[in-house]
This record gives C-alpha cells, sequence and structure tokens, in this order.
C-alpha cells in the first residue's frame, strides 16, 4: 500500500492518537523530545528526561531490553513490541509498552508507548482474587474435613435426608451399624424403609412438621432391626440446593441403667418432651438448660444457642421481670402463674405464663415452668373500645400489658387497682411495682397518697 506524504503536523498528530507516549533518541541514547497525551503519565516528569540517557529513565530489569531496542535496527515489516518499567516518584513502577522505529538517515530512534497501567491493575485484582478464592477453597476443605470427623466419629446415628425426595444423601458409622447396613447401601434409600409399615405415618408426619415450622421435631419410635425404641429428633436446614433434614437417633442402653437412673432418665424425657418450656438456671439467672418446647418459642434450632445465656435476655421486661421472679424464688421458693412475654429471636414477643420453684443444692439452682398464653391473651384481650367488661378481668391484665393502655379510659377505681395488684404481684415492693407499671418512684407514691393506700402499703409490709 502506497502511503502518502505527511507534513510534520500531521505526523505529530498522528503519533499523539497512536500511543500514550512517544520518546525520540538520538544514536547516543539521549533523550532529545518527549511527548506526553496521557495525564496518567505526568506523574513520572517525562520532561525531565530530555538530555538524560533513556537507559537512566528505566528499572534495572529493563535496562536489557532497552539496550536491545537500541542497538538493533527496526525493520518495518517485524515491529517488536518491549513491555518497559519506568519508576515513579510514587512508589509504585509504570508499565510502558514500546515499539521503536529507527531512522538510519540521522541515526535516531522513534519509540512509541502504549500505559499498560489499567491492565496491570486488571492483572493485580485478578491475582489477588484467585489467592483469595484459593485461600476460600482451602479453608472450606478444612472446615469440611473438620466436621466430617465429627460427623462420622459421632456415637449418636445421624443421617442427612434431603427434604424433597426423602432419600438419605449421608449417613455416618454408628447409623449404618444400628439400622445393620454394613454395606452402606442406606444412602439413596428411603427414610421411610427404616421404619415398620405402621410407623411410617407417625415418621411422615414429623418430618412434615419439621419442614414446615423449622422447628426440631421429637418422637419416639421403634427402627426396624432393633428391639428397642429410640428417640428420633429432626431439624431442618436450608442450602442453595434446596432444604435437608438432619436426622438423630438417640439410643438408651438398658443394660447400664438402674432403676433409679432409668427414673431420671424417663423424668428428663418427660421434661425434654413437656408440652410447655422449660429453663433451669443459676441463682444468678444463667441458663444450665432449655427443653424443646422453650427452643421453639424462642426460634433457637440447638441448646448451644441458649445456654450460658442468661435468662433475662429473653423476657420482654428484663430485669424488672427477673428482680420479682428472683426475689420470691429467694424468699418463698416457688412463683405461680406470673404472667409476662419473651421475645424470640426474630423480635416478635410471646405472652407466657411463669411458675418456677427454686431448688436446694450446693448451689442454688432455679426451675422455670413457661407456658405459652398467645392464645387465652387474645379471648382476654380488651373489646373494640379498648376495655375488658368486668373488673375481674382487669385484674388478669396487670403485669401483661403497659397501664398507660388498661387505664386510658378507665376510672381512678380501675388505676386504684392496678396499682394494688402491681404490690401483690411484687409483695409490696415498691420500687419493682413501679417498675412494673412504669412509674417513677415518685409517680407512684403520689399516687398511693392520693387514693389513701400509703397506709395500707405499711400495714401489710412495715
Amino acid at each position: 500500500m502506497k502511503i502518502p506524504s505527511f507534513s510534520a503536523e500531521k505526523l505529530a498528530q498522528l503519533i499523539g492518537v497512536a500511543s500514550d507516549i512517544a520518546l525520540l533518541v538520538d544514536k547516543d541514547g539521549l533523550v532529545v523530545d518527549v511527548s506526553v497525551r496521557k495525564n496518567e503519565l505526568a506523574s513520572m516528569a517525562c520532561q525531565n528526561w530530555l538530555g538524560k540517557p533513556w537507559l537512566d529513565t528505566v528499572t534495572t530489569e529493563s535496562i536489557p531490553k532497552v539496550k536491545d531496542m537500541l542497538s538493533q535496527p527496526s525493520d518495518a515489516s517485524e515491529l517488536r513490541w518491549r513491555h518497559i518499567n519506568h519508576p515513579s516518584p510514587q512508589g509504585e513502577d509504570v508499565p510502558i509498552q514500546y515499539v521503536a522505529l529507527s531512522f538510519p538517515a540521522d541515526g535516531k530512534t522513534l519509540l512509541l508507548g502504549r500505559d499498560l497501567g489499567a491492565i496491570a491493575v486488571l492483572q493485580r485484582r485478578l491475582v489477588e482474587t484467585q489467592q483469595s478464592m484459593e485461600r476460600d477453597y482451602l479453608r472450606l476443605r478444612h472446615i469440611e474435613a473438620r466436621y466430617r470427623i465429627l460427623f462420622d466419629t459421632s456415637s449418636d446415628p445421624v443421617m442427612l435426608v434431603d427434604a424433597s425426595s426423602q432419600k438419605v444423601t449421608e449417613a455416618n458409622v454408628a447409623a449404618l451399624g444400628l439400622l445393620k447396613d454394613h454395606s452402606k447401601r442406606l444412602v439413596g434409600r428411603d427414610l421411610l424403609d427404616c421404619f415398620a409399615a405402621e410407623n411410617q405415618d407417625e415418621v411422615q408426619s414429623l418430618l412434615r412438621m419439621a419442614h414446615a415450622t423449622g422447628r426440631i421435631e421429637v418422637c419416639r419410635i421403634p427402627v426396624v432391626g432393633t428391639e428397642q425404641d429410640v428417640t428420633l429428633t429432626v431439624t431442618v436446614f436450608r442450602q442453595e440446593g434446596g432444604a435437608q433434614f438432619l436426622v438423630r437417633f438417640l439410643q438408651a442402653d438398658p443394660t447400664s441403667a438402674s432403676p433409679m437412673d432409668t427414673d431420671q432418665a424417663l423424668f428428663a424425657e418427660a421434661m425434654q418432651r413437656s408440652p410447655d418450656g422449660f429453663v433451669l438456671t443459676d441463682k444468678n439467672g444463667q441458663i444450665r438448660s432449655v427443653n424443646t418446647e422453650f427452643m421453639s418459642m424462642v426460634g433457637a434450632t440447638a441448646q448451644s444457642q441458649i445456654q450460658g445465656q442468661t435468662f433475662d435476655q429473653w423476657l420482654v421486661r428484663g430485669g424488672v421481670d427477673w428482680g420479682v421472679l428472683s426475689t420470691n424464688l429467694r424468699q418463698q421458693s416457688s412463683v405461680k402463674a406470673f404472667a409476662t412475654d419473651i421475645s424470640n429471636m426474630s423480635g416478635l414477643n410471646v405472652a407466657v405464663e411463669i411458675s418456677a420453684i427454686a431448688i436446694a443444692d450446693k448451689s442454688q439452682m432455679f426451675a422455670f415452668f413457661i407456658r405459652d398464653m398467645t392464645r387465652r391473651r387474645q379471648q382476654e384481650s380488651p373489646s373494640s373500645s379498648g376495655m375488658a367488661g368486668s373488673v375481674a378481668e382487669l385484674a388478669h391484665l396487670v403485669g401483661r400489658m403497659p397501664m398507660k393502655d388498661i387505664v386510658n379510659e378507665t376510672t381512678e377505681m380501675i388505676e386504684r387497682m392496678c396499682i394494688q395488684s402491681a404490690l401483690e404481684l411484687t409483695h409490696n415492693n415498691r420500687a419493682s411495682a413501679a417498675e412494673m407499671l412504669g412509674l417513677s418512684r415518685q409517680s407512684l407514691y403520689v399516687k398511693l397518697r392520693r387514693f389513701g393506700m400509703v397506709a395500707e402499703a405499711e400495714a401489710e409490709n412495715p
């Protein structure tokens, strides 16, 4: 192709468009002219290169490439791009890709360069991302290995079951031994095949309930091939591929259990399967044990999520309710039908009624029995006008809802009744009664004087 001749101005424009930086070097390797198109390259102070050897403007590892480009005459048919790094005052090298065009007539060489900074950034990010992915993959492999060891070495038979097909996807050694399936053919079978035909409907119902509620479901059921019943627990967890069931078989060893141990085991099982929530704490309120129903109330899937926490964390009124409960337990060793609310992990409040006893031990313990009163609370809720129909019904609302909502449209008689009920619940502890009613101590004392109840309270609590 025949290329027309260019004026000096047109040639300069062409070079500026074709390259990010252009250098003109004489036969001695000195930079005689510099042209920079990109502002990003201004940080290198290229104009200071004039009159200096080009070799002095590059990094050490780029010097052999520069010598090679200046010593060998360029062939227009074979232009070779070379990667050259320039040091920057900011500390990070600037990569430039150069091609050399020699002019034998005057011994000068034209160097056209393209900035590789953006490509270098992308390459660096790619390497960092790859390294991060490799670290994450290695960490996941370690986690998987640890959990695999725990799964296989667990003394309890455990299986993973696909929620949609109810096929066993994984089973540990204990599960294979329980079901007498040492050939590992258990994987891929239907979970219901592990139980007798007359018990399969019960297991199916258990799975449906666990999948619908997301809670831990428990039942006592015989297993095919065994002579004793096992406690079957089902927990659902969800992954990207769908939901799965974690199925555990809890066995008791009848040969090693004494009659007392058996009674204790039965009692423990009864508490665990109780329709009411059960919480065991120390005297400071730190939770030692809970049953399945209480975990369902608060939305927990394992005891480890609750154990070690304080009981007042789950009470809506926190320290106020705990102060009333612990004081009564220390003084009278029991509490009956204490109405309050607990807060679950979803932030929702559940109306409950708490009964409790103090257990005399080396270290005092408190046992709490918690009954869900949501349905009854709905039945007892005020009518559309916001008030209960009788004074007797209002008395049951004290402690279950703020006083301002109760007395909003009531008479002074009802307000007096609320204060009287609060004093009875707290055994005439005015500070706790004030907190329960949402009043300051001063406000409570003013109301006591207004209703003429100061003398009564002092007489009952001298």
